[in-house]
């Protein structure tokens, strides 16, 4: 009876503010709700258009290009900060450091970047062209905006994954390194045969959680952007926001966010199952 008691509110909020509009949202997308009055059932017209509509297409592109450069990127570069912090003095130093912008607000991190990537006037393209390269335009050039915002995701995620990917290796036990050693096993060896994989379950964590956030992508494009140069950087949450509270079409919108769902519950689903091929646990 404690037990239950003790996780009543966390089940009270999950049902009241994950279940509920998770079900709500569901039936909207069957509908013409306009969110004020209209509110018409329709059936699949609206998951009908959006498979028509470029648009969607569009958005689920960019929004796969930039899972797959913050998550390569991102992942892999936290982990090499944190073994790289895992050997050096000063540690605490390092990780308020690279820690500070997990908890920076996203707007003031997105003006400053703008800033920092403009074009013209941009400290990134001055340094640039001190060591004699003609930087681009970075986030008015179709071709370089996903790659822009990504560069500022991977930055804001660095510290948050790397304070996990050091928990992980401070979690591995001493002796496992002092074995391979007597079996003639260091450096490269012992990072590849043993840290890597008993550091598998936090890997797998640390994928799940940057993959899920960067689906759900939204705050960079709408600060940095506004989802241009015309449409190349929508995203599929930067879509649902258009769809409801621009043009006011609550149905749709909530059918981009069914797409959405299914789209973060198949790939996470099929991590957890690819996992057990590559995810070792300490017996």
């Amino acid at each position: 009876m404690w037990g239950y008691l003790f996780i009543l509110p966390q089940v009270i909020g999950l049902i009241v503010f994950h279940i509920i509009p998770l079900i709500w949202a569901g039936y909207i997308s069957f509908t013409d709700f306009d969110g004020f009055g209209r509110n018409n059932f329709i059936a699949f017209d609206n998951y009908y258009s959006l498979f028509k509509d470029d648009e969607l297409w569009g958005s689920l592109r960019n929004t796969a290009y930039y899972a797959l450069l913050t998550v390569g990127i991102g992942v892999t570069t936290a982990l090499l900060v944190a073994l790289a912090l895992n050997v050096m003095k000063g540690k605490r130093f390092y990780r308020v450091f690279y820690f500070m912008p997990v908890i920076t607000s996203t707007i003031s991190m997105g003006v400053i970047w703008v800033w920092m990537l403009n074009g013209e006037l941009g400290i990134i393209n001055y340094v640039l062209s001190v060591i004699g390269i003609e930087g681009p335009s970075w986030l008015i050039d179709e071709r370089w905006v996903i790659p822009s915002i990504a560069l500022v995701g991977i930055w804001a995620t660095l510290g948050k994954d790397m304070i996990i990917f050091l928990a992980g290796l401070q979690g591995i036990s001493k002796s496992y390194y002092e074995a391979s050693e007597i079996d003639g096993a260091s450096g490269f060896k012992q990072f590849w045969h043993v840290t890597l994989p008993l550091l598998s379950p936090t890997t797998l964590f640390v994928t799940i959680l940057a993959l899920i956030n960067s689906i759900q992508v939204f705050d960079q494009p709408y600060v940095m952007t506004g989802g241009g140069p015309g449409k190349s950087s929508y995203t599929l949450v930067y879509l649902i926001y258009n769809q409801a509270f621009v043009e006011f079409n609550m149905g749709r919108a909530s059918a981009v966010a069914m797409i959405l769902f299914a789209v973060i519950l198949i790939i996470t689903l099929i991590q957890f199952v690819a996992s057990k091929r590559w995810v070792h646990y300490e017996s």
